[in-house]
């Protein structure tokens, strides 16, 4: 591995780096810079958790003359959610030279983005409408732009905005850096780069976290009216330090996230239809440990990448292997192993094999644990906790209390007296979770259909998760959940201090 010190980078640029933890560059970074600082244009091929961010980030700061008070750098990504993220880590990398930056994207008062354009921004991140939006209203100038990024290029063109895209490229001078990510490299994105970029070098890097050669993968056959039930007593076993769980629709996701919280689970749900500011403040509470269970769907949690996931369970199989990838390589990154748990009714299983065929790699049936079962892991739970708490020999008064206790009782009783206390024994609350019908059969008599996509809830196919009428353009949020594609994120931080790391229930969790 290179250290940065050798990227021949600015001092000012390696104090904010090595602020923010790296010592060490990424393959993604290492190949980035070098080509960069050099004036090249780039093409990268990278999954999410490579740290892109930061290999475009620092030559694009590096490139910023602080006196010119013009945008020289312009940053499109596809979603809100990546937009806001993307600014916040460009902020640590540029903070030293004090460069300023604006993030502009819809569903957010344009008014507002105006007049913080008028403060003289040097780069912007924003997403496509929203910057085609500024550069019509002539709110944008974008005449001095001398680097150009476009991050995860492959999810915008899914997503319908080739056209904002191409405008927007024309607007920029011709003389600029270009710098494309993406994860994959369609005939599109190949174009794009033939058409806008002048002989990149190519960067290709295999994310290490999608190989899936950490990643322990079950399946649990059940139906329907067992799924929940399932799930919740595998929670109470497996006690995962962090966890995502996967459902097909935005109804599934409230339905599961109201249910885990009546059984006593610190878990919140994210779909396209929630206001960003609940969003965002979902995600901050899961990454810094707040609460120990995310409920999305596959495109609110598309991109996510935070550390410490250590479980995945996919509540409905997703109809197209690609998904299942991009869903349990949420866990077993950075060279830790990880868990995905599928659950299956019995006429899906045929989507189960062609996810297996795809991904070469038999999953392990896992029979769920009955109730006794459930007992037996959160008893143990409770023994660790007691354990952990004599050793940390922080008990105080509750010696001479214990004493008290000990004159009119035997110790035995009172240890399993506490045991019981803190024991929290599998909880049967009435939940209601709507049966989702099966994934459709297939015409040659097999449930499957690997390359095709799923029902949304709205009922209607989500195609090619084009645009909904939102398309963040002037501030309008409405439209279906693939285009919202929720949440794509580098977060990388704040998880909370070692010790229980089972889902915390929620009255324990003062």
């Amino acid at each position: 591995m290179t250290n940065f010190s050798e990227l021949n980078i600015s001092e000012s640029t390696l104090r904010s780096v090595k602020r923010m933890g790296f010592e060490e560059a990424t393959p993604i970074q290492e190949g980035t810079i070098t080509f960069a600082m050099e004036g090249r244009d780039v093409l990268g091929q990278a999954q999410t958790g490579t740290g892109k961010t930061a290999a475009f980030g620092i030559p694009l700061i590096e490139k910023i003359d602080p006196k010119n008070q013009n945008v020289q750098a312009l940053i499109i990504a596809p979603t809100r959610e990546l937009a806001i993220q993307v600014s916040e880590e460009i902020y640590k990398i540029g903070y030293d030279k004090r460069v300023k930056l604006l993030a502009v994207y819809g569903g957010q008062e344009i008014g507002r983005q105006i007049r913080a354009l008028k403060n003289r921004p040097q780069i912007i991140i924003g997403t496509p409408g929203r910057i085609q939006d500024h550069i019509n209203r002539r709110t944008l100038k974008l005449d001095d732009v001398q680097t150009l990024v476009l991050d995860e290029a492959d999810e915008m063109l899914n997503m319908g905005f080739i056209d904002d895209i191409n405008a927007i490229l024309e607007n920029v001078p011709e003389t600029r850096q270009t710098l494309l990510f993406s994860a994959t490299m369609p005939p599109a994105i190949r174009k794009i780069a033939e058409t806008f970029m002048r002989n990149p070098e190519v960067v290709k890097i295999k994310a290490k976290e999608l190989t899936m050669e950490n990643i322990e993968q079950y399946f649990v056959k059940a139906t329907e009216r067992e799924k929940f039930d399932a799930l919740s007593r595998l929670l109470d076993v497996q006690k995962p330090e962090l966890a995502i769980v996967f459902g097909r629709t935005k109804r599934r996701v409230d339905e599961l996230s109201q249910a885990l919280g009546l059984r006593g689970f610190l878990a919140e749900g994210i779909h396209g239809d929630l206001s960003q500011a609940k969003r965002l403040s979902v995600l901050r509470q899961f990454k810094e440990g707040k609460i120990d269970i995310l409920i999305a769907t596959d495109v609110a949690a598309r991109g996510l990448d935070i550390s410490g996931v250590s479980h995945v369970y996919n509540f409905d199989i997703p109809q197209d292997p690609e998904s299942y990838v991009h869903r349990i390589g949420r866990t077993g990154r950075a060279g830790k192993s990880g868990v995905a748990v599928t659950f299956v009714t019995p006429r899906e299983m045929g989507y189960l094999r062609i996810v297996e065929e795809t991904t070469k790699k038999r999953m392990t049936p896992l029979r769920p644990p009955t109730s006794e079962e459930a007992l037996v892991g959160l008893q143990e739970t409770a023994m660790q906790t007691l354990i952990e708490l004599v050793q940390n020999n922080d008990l105080g008064d509750y010696r001479r209390l214990a004493a008290q206790l000990l004159e009119n009782n035997e110790a035995l009783d009172l240890v399993a007296a506490a045991l019981k206390s803190i024991t929290k024994e599998p909880d049967a609350t009435p939940v209601t979770i709507t049966e989702e019908r099966p994934l459709p059969m297939r015409r040659d008599g097999r449930s499957g259909g690997g390359g095709g996509r799923g029902r949304n809830d709205r009922g209607g196919r989500s195609g090619d998760r084009r645009r909904s009428g939102d398309r963040d353009r002037g501030g309008r949020s409405g439209g279906g959940d693939r285009r919202r594609s929720g949440d794509r994120d580098r977060r990388d931080g704040g998880r909370r201090d070692s010790g229980d790391r089972r889902p915390r229930r929620r009255d324990d969790s003062k």
